[in-house]
């Protein structure tokens, strides 16, 4: 099932320009920025670390329409001329139903009814109503309120020895249940949004670690990567670790 529309996008700040220009300028920019960015719901700042870029701005919409639309309100604004971007990263909230889809289509097996017939198609989205009303606040999330995000993109191994997506789906199910099992013991301390981006993006899905410790990020990453899911299926892309910014703080953290 999918959600809201995820945009994060990964800047990195030119601070010669930026430096050069008039001390009354560089005000009128921060004030500007701070303002429209701190009116605006579903939208957080983070401080990057490391050379991959200096900000990122992650972006919680209803649809890709809307996306586009603070994209190119974030562009006209006068900071965005020393904003130059680094990378960014398109998806959508996406919730995976294995149990619940094994044991559906297990069911209508035995009813006798066809795949992708209308009876077929009907039962299955009457049970994906059900499943979207009963999961609307995590299809539909705001953005955590922790100081530390984690981001990084996966695939899933698609090669000659090991596909994933050969796999039959209650094999699939079991290991992403054992996968699962290990995140929940961490439930306390880290918040996790998964995003699914195939068609989208150059990934297949992304994966937000929201969290007020940073350490957790490498306890929780490290004991996954021993489970059979992440061992032997997963293929991991570049991960982004950045502290939460509030628009009323930018100036603090661009003034020179």
């Amino acid at each position: 099932m999918e959600g809201s529309s995820v945009l994060h996008q990964m800047m990195r700040f030119r601070w010669s320009a930026w430096k050069a220009l008039p001390l009354a300028e560089r005000e009128a920019a921060l004030a500007e920025a701070s303002a429209a960015l701190g009116t605006v719901e579903q939208t957080a700042i983070y401080s990057l670390l490391g050379h991959k870029g200096d900000l990122m701005f992650l972006h919680f919409r209803k649809n890709f329409e809307e996306l586009n639309g603070t994209e190119l309100a974030l562009a006209r604004l006068r900071l965005s001329d020393f904003l130059e971007p680094t990378t960014s990263y398109l998806s959508v909230v996406e919730l995976g139903l294995y149990d619940s889809t094994l044991k559906l289509y297990t069911g209508l097996a035995e009813r006798g009814i066809e795949p992708y017939t209308a009876e077929w198609n009907q039962e299955v989205e009457a049970q994906l109503g059900r499943q979207r009303q009963a999961m609307a606040r995590r299809l539909w999330p705001s953005i955590p309120d922790r100081k530390y995000i984690c981001f990084y993109p996966m695939d899933r191994r698609r090669g000659e020895s090991k596909n994933w997506y050969q796999v039959p789906m209650a094999e699939r199910g079991r290991m992403m249940h054992e996968h699962g099992m290990v995140g929940r013991r961490y439930a306390d301390e880290v918040q996790q949004i998964i995003t699914g981006s195939i068609g989208f993006d150059d990934w297949e899905w992304g994966v937000d670690l929201f969290a007020d410790d940073p350490l957790v990020f490498k306890k929780l990453i490290y004991e996954m990567r021993f489970d059979e899911v992440s061992a032997v299926y997963a293929l991991f892309g570049t991960f982004y670790l950045g502290v939460r910014v509030e628009a009323a703080a930018l100036g603090d953290l661009l003034r020179t």
